[in-house]
């Protein structure tokens, strides 16, 4: 399954967050397939792209920045899967 999250940053937890991706590269752990990421260039929000059959690994993912960053995560799907979806 491909999911959207964007996630926000509380100018008080910048300079930690930016330390912490330095160091770590905030990739996802095993069973999760990071597809993209961008960042807004005011550096205080973003998405990642992402794909997993595996709830854990994504919330294990999440976890992980949750000190510092607020996530909205979304299931999404491709034009292809939608039109089967609605009979297109």
């Amino acid at each position: 399954m491909k999911f959207v999250i964007h996630y926000t940053l509380a100018p008080a937890h910048r300079d930690a967050a930016q330390r912490r991706f330095a160091s770590t590269g905030g990739g996802p752990p095993a069973g999760v397939t990071m597809t993209a990421r961008y960042h807004c260039a005011q550096g205080h929000e973003g998405f990642v792209i992402c794909e997993t059959n595996d709830a854990a690994s994504l919330a294990r993912w999440m976890q992980d920045w949750t000190d510092l960053l607020e996530f909205r995560t979304l299931p999404v799907v491709d034009d292809q899967t939608l039109a089967s979806i609605i009979g297109g």
